[in-house]
């Protein structure tokens, strides 16, 4: 396999790498140290640079939906899912609403219904919860945004691919954090992991970027390797 560097590569050349195919697709999005650590001091951003944004930025162009778990919005400092007007002028192109659905994942609703993610939010973001969250936190949170339950104690995997296919939000990316990760993985959603690996060293006890309760072997094949220095950017597909 062909082992091409990133900045020799248009943004159009990209979009044909990473865009996605007819049907419905879940991708997964991470970063990584060459040690496994998926963040430094907390943080994924640490381990990051532009090039790895430029990637980042490229493959939420074409997706119906970014879904993020609550704990990686709140420590991420996550704002409101909008695109540049050159983003906005690409989708629109493309057949696509201009701005993509912030999806968030949170078994108990501990997020704030005053934070900008959706107080500023383009599109009318969708929260997927558990039966367990509190129904005051449900009330309070729809003022802003669709909350939808799917699961009893935690979030089905199952349900939340489900709830967005009845949207119309069929292509998926994914950006955390490893415990939803690592959760959808066992439920056997995931069909992509986009993976940087940064040049960086961590030791400590940072977390890797699936997380669960139990080991779920998944065969993935190798589609794309990108460089740039010594950071080194792979496309994964489900075997």
């Amino acid at each position: 396999m062909e082992i091409r560097e990133l900045d020799q590569l248009t943004d159009d050349e990209l979009l044909d790498v990473y865009g996605f195919p007819s049907g419905p697709w879940v991708r997964m999005n991470f970063i990584s140290s060459v040690d496994g650590a998926a963040t430094v001091d907390g943080l994924s951003g640490g381990l990051g640079d532009e090039h790895d944004q430029r990637l980042l930025r490229l493959q939420r162009l074409p997706a119906h939906c970014v879904m993020v778990g609550s704990g990686t919005l709140k420590a991420e400092g996550y704002g409101a899912m909008r695109m540049s007007q050159a983003g906005q002028e690409w989708r629109v192109r493309h057949g696509l609403v201009a701005h993509p659905t912030l999806v968030v994942v949170s078994n108990r609703l501990s997020v704030d219904p005053e934070d900008a993610m959706f107080v500023e939010a383009p599109v009318r973001p969708v929260v997927l919860t558990s039966e367990a969250a509190p129904a005051g936190k449900r009330e309070r949170l729809a003022h802003v945004a669709e909350v939808v339950v799917a699961g009893e104690r935690s979030v089905s995997p199952v349900r939340v691919v489900e709830e967005l296919k009845a949207r119309g939000l069929t292509h998926v990316h994914g950006e955390g954090g490893p415990r939803v990760f690592g959760e959808f993985v066992c439920a056997g959603v995931v069909n992509e992991l986009c993976v940087t690996v940064a040049p960086w060293i961590v030791a400590g006890e940072a977390p890797r970027i699936a997380h669960s309760e139990a080991e779920h072997p998944t065969r993935m094949a190798l589609t794309s390797v990108l460089r740039q220095g010594s950071e080194i950017f792979l496309r994964y597909v489900l075997k």
